[in-house]
């Protein structure tokens, strides 16, 4: 279960998420028509090997025991993958777009294998500061640089638990709160408190200069609840089970990662303290990138919210 003091490396905990969607991009990389690329996804991978399961790379062959379990997860994978490629587009645009409009400080909030600041074409003078934990920001950086990969914009690594004083981090690091900036909250609200995301989004407002803006991707307090924690753990639990019958790594435990509890709307949040927020529902999103779920698997993705909020100039 989660505590507020909970720490984890790349192959554990909230870490090994960050995997699983590297394994998505790579996956979609891959596919005859890729909505995104992101070159760099597979080096991960390959670094931790076998450590970690990767149902996206199946080739259309699955293990029969669990096709026999669940003669679909090759749709709910495929499914999985057009919602990583579309999540990874949303946020690539919003941060293009903002460096469109001159902003040049970017912040990844829980950045995880995020490869933005390798992979985008920014403009100069872009400044990409991602947040996360230690082992988790130190795992990407050695991997990318064992690789000669280097970055694309000045890139600044700022190790630290967002649910401790990580504004006093970033600032030391260079931040400039006095400048617009492009934040990102993607992937990262199911791992925290309620109280921990508010809390999250006062700093955020509170480091924002005129003309910032904030992309997340939100959920409802559905998703949340105790219900839908015990549906997940139960259909893991039956993938898990074949994983250990052929011998392959153990799947985390995903609903053990989240808070049940429920916490603020984030476009009232927004609203409420001075942003101006526009969302488009994960399906919506989906559709317009011909990336569609199953209509009888509606579970199949994350049933979530993408909203970007601007503060007036």
């Amino acid at each position: 279960m989660r505590s507020e003091d909970d720490t984890w490396d790349i192959t554990e905990s909230v870490g090994a998420t960050a995997l699983g969607v590297a394994a998505g991009r790579a996956a979609e990389t891959k596919s005859d028509n890729p909505l995104i690329r992101d070159p760099h996804a597979q080096m991960f991978l390959d670094a931790v090997g076998d450590s970690v399961p990767n149902l996206y790379v199946h080739d259309g062959e699955l293990p029969p025991e669990l096709t026999e379990i669940d003669p679909r997860i090759g749709e709910r994978m495929d499914a999985m993958r057009g919602y990583i490629a579309s999540r990874t587009l949303y946020f690539d645009e919003f941060f293009m777009s903002a460096a469109g409009a001159g902003i040049r400080q970017a912040v990844i909030l829980a950045a995880g294998l995020d490869t933005r600041a390798w992979r985008l074409d920014w403009p100069a003078g872009s400044r990409v500061y991602e947040l996360d934990q230690p082992k988790v920001l130190e795992f990407k950086t050695f991997t990318l640089q064992s690789h000669g990969i280097s970055p694309a914009a000045a890139h600044i690594s700022v190790p630290v638990d967002l649910r401790h004083d990580w504004p006093t981090a970033l600032r030391s690091a260079g931040f400039d709160p006095a400048a617009p900036t492009a934040w990102s909250a993607e992937g990262l609200l199911p791992y925290l408190s309620a109280a921990s995301q508010d809390l999250l989004f006062e700093r955020i407002t509170d480091l924002s200069a005129p003309g910032s803006r904030v992309a997340v991707e939100a959920f409802a307090n559905d998703f949340f609840s105790a219900e839908s924690n015990a549906q997940r753990e139960e259909q893991m639990q039956r993938y898990r089970d074949v994983a250990a019958e052929l011998g392959r790594p153990e799947i985390p435990s995903s609903g053990n990662l989240f808070y049940d509890e429920e916490r603020s709307d984030v476009a009232d949040w927004l609203t409420a303290h001075g942003w101006q927020p526009v969302a488009i529902s994960a399906l919506d999103l989906m559709a317009r990138n011909n990336r569609r779920v199953p209509a009888d698997l509606p579970d199949a993705t994350p049933q979530s919210v993408f909203i970007e909020g601007r503060l007036s100039d």
